[in-house]
C-alpha cells in the first residue's frame, strides 16, 4: 500500500491526541488527506471509524462516496466491501459507519460508544447541541476525533471549543492551498486572482478566514494578513526595542511579552502558570538578556507586584507601569489607556509604510476580537476584556501585550536613543 499524505497531515497518523483538528480554505486538501489518513488506518489494523454530521438525511449526504472513491484510486477496492450503509475491510474486520449525530437519544447512543476514529466533515456546521451530543459520546480509551472545517463566523462552536484555546491533548492545524503539494496549477491562479481583485473574498474562500461579523471590529482581518506577509528589515536595526508585558490574571490566562521593534513585531514568549516572583524574574532575565529600551508592564492586577520586584531588583529605568483603566494621552479621543494603545494598534497597520508583523494565528484572532464603540463624548472606547474572554472563551493576551508596547511616545524614545532617522519608524506618527 502506497499512499502518501501531504507533509502537513502526517500528523493525523503520527500524533497522539484526542482532538485533531484541521482548517483552512479551499483546495487546502483536507477532505482527501482525511479520507486517505483513516483508509490507511482501516487497512493496518482492525478499527471502527464513524463519519458523522449534525444531520444525514441519507448516506449521499456523507464522505461514503469520498472513501470509496479513493479506496477505488489507490487500487484497494479489493479488500473492501461496500454496504448501502457502510463499508467494512474483508481482512482485518475494519468499519467504516456513517451516521447523523441529531439522530442519537439516550437510547440508541450506545451504537458509536466503540468508535476508534470518528471523522466529523464540514465541523463548522456543528451547532453547540451537537457537539454536546459527540463529545461525550466517543468514549473508548484512546479514541480520537478528528475534525475538517471551512471556517464561516468567527465563532463556529467547535472551532470555540477547540481551537481558541487548545490543551496538550488538542492538535490544531491550519492548510490552505499552497500548503498542498498535489493543488492544481488553475486553483493556484484563481487565488492569486481573487487575492488582487477581491482581497477579503480571498481571505475567506482561499485562506480559510471566516467572514467578518456586522459589529464594529476595532481592527480588521485583512491589515493583520497584510502585515503577517510583510517583510521590514530597516526597522529592525535602528528602532529601539519595545516590549510590552501582559501579566496573566486568572488561571487559563497566560503572561505575554511581546518584542517590538518600530515597524517590525520580532516575536511573542507566553508563559503559564508563573506566580508574580517567578514572572518577575522571567522578565528580569528577558531584560539582560536583550537589554530593551522599555519594558511596558500592565501593572493592573498581579502587574504591579510583578512591576514593584523589578523596581527593586534595580531595573527602574527600563520597565515602565502601565494601567489600561488609566487616564489617556487624549482624553478627549480615547475613554482609557487601553483604547488608545489599541488604537495606535489599528493606526500602525494602516500606516504608509509597511509594518512586518510574525506568522500567528493566535495574535490574528486576538488583535480582530476586541469591539469598538463611543461613548456620548464621542469617544472610543474598546470592548470589556471580561465579555471578550466571555464571548471567545479565552483572553486576548497576545494582542494586549503588543498594545502595550505602544504605551511609549515616539519623542520619548527619540531623545533616549541614536536614531538617525524617523523614517524607521512607522511614519511620522508619534508612535513607535
Amino acid at each position: 500500500m502506497k499512499i502518501q499524505l501531504a507533509k502537513a497531515f502526517q500528523e493525523l497518523l503520527t500524533a497522539q491526541a484526542r482532538y485533531k483538528l484541521y482548517y483552512g480554505g479551499r483546495a487546502g486538501g483536507k477532505s482527501f488527506a482525511f479520507a486517505d489518513a483513516l483508509i490507511i488506518k482501516a487497512t493496518s489494523k482492525k478499527l471502527l471509524i464513524a463519519c458523522v454530521r449534525e444531520v444525514q438525511n441519507s448516506i449521499k449526504d456523507s464522505v461514503y462516496k469520498l472513501l470509496a472513491d479513493r479506496i477505488e484510486f489507490h487500487h484497494l477496492s479489493s479488500l473492501y466491501r461496500f454496504y448501502d450503509d457502510r463499508i467494512v475491510n474483508l481482512k482485518n474486520q475494519s468499519k467504516f459507519i456513517f451516521k447523523g449525530i441529531m439522530d442519537y437519544n439516550a437510547q440508541n447512543i450506545k451504537s458509536l460508544e466503540g468508535v476508534d476514529i470518528c471523522w466529523c466533515e464540514e465541523a463548522q456546521k456543528l451547532s453547540a447541541k451537537a457537539w454536546e451530543i459527540l463529545n461525550p459520546t466517543i468514549r473508548k480509551p484512546h479514541a480520537e476525533i478528528w475534525l475538517s472545517l471551512n471556517r464561516e463566523e468567527p465563532l463556529d462552536p467547535v472551532f470555540k471549543a477547540l481551537a481558541l484555546n487548545p490543551d496538550e491533548d488538542t492538535i490544531v492545524r491550519k492548510v490552505n492551498y499552497y500548503d498542498n503539494p498535489y493543488c492544481p496549477e488553475n486553483m493556484k491562479k484563481l487565488a492569486a486572482k481573487m487575492k488582487a481583485e477581491n482581497y477579503d473574498e480571498y481571505l475567506h474562500v482561499w485562506e480559510g478566514e471566516p467572514r467578518m461579523e456586522a459589529q464594529n471590529h476595532l481592527i480588521a482581518r485583512k491589515d493583520v494578513f497584510k502585515a503577517m506577509e510583510n517583510n521590514v528589515l530597516a526597522a529592525a536595526s535602528f528602532a529601539p526595542l519595545i516590549i510590552g508585558a501582559d501579566i496573566a490574571r486568572f488561571g487559563d490566562d497566560k503572561t505575554a511579552l511581546c518584542f517590538r521593534r518600530g515597524r517590525k513585531v520580532l516575536n511573542f514568549l507566553t508563559y503559564a502558570k508563573l506566580d508574580v516572583v517567578q514572572t518577575a524574574h522571567r522578565i528580569a532575565g528577558v531584560i539582560l538578556e536583550h537589554q530593551p529600551d522599555k519594558v511596558c508592564i500592565d501593572v493592573g492586577g498581579l502587574g504591579a507586584g510583578v512591576y514593584d520586584i523589578l523596581v527593586a531588583d534595580g531595573f527602574y529605568d527600563t520597565v515602565l507601569p502601565v494601567n489600561f483603566g488609566e487616564r489617556a494621552d487624549n482624553p478627549e479621543r480615547y475613554v482609557n489607556k487601553r483604547a488608545e494603545m489599541w488604537a495606535r494598534i489599528r493606526d500602525w497597520l494602516n500606516a504608509e509604510l509597511p509594518v512586518q508583523l510574525p506568522k500567528n494565528d493566535n495574535l490574528l484572532e486576538d488583535l480582530t476580537a476586541p469591539l469598538a464603540f463611543y461613548d456620548a463624548l464621542g469617544r472610543l472606547q474598546l470592548e470589556a476584556k471580561a465579555d471578550i474572554k466571555k464571548r471567545l472563551g479565552h483572553s486576548t493576551d497576545v494582542g494586549d501585550a503588543l498594545a502595550l508596547s505602544f504605551a511609549v511616545l515616539n519623542e520619548d524614545m527619540l531623545a533616549k536613543s541614536k536614531i538617525l532617522s524617523r523614517r524607521d519608524f512607522v511614519d511620522d506618527s508619534v508612535y513607535l
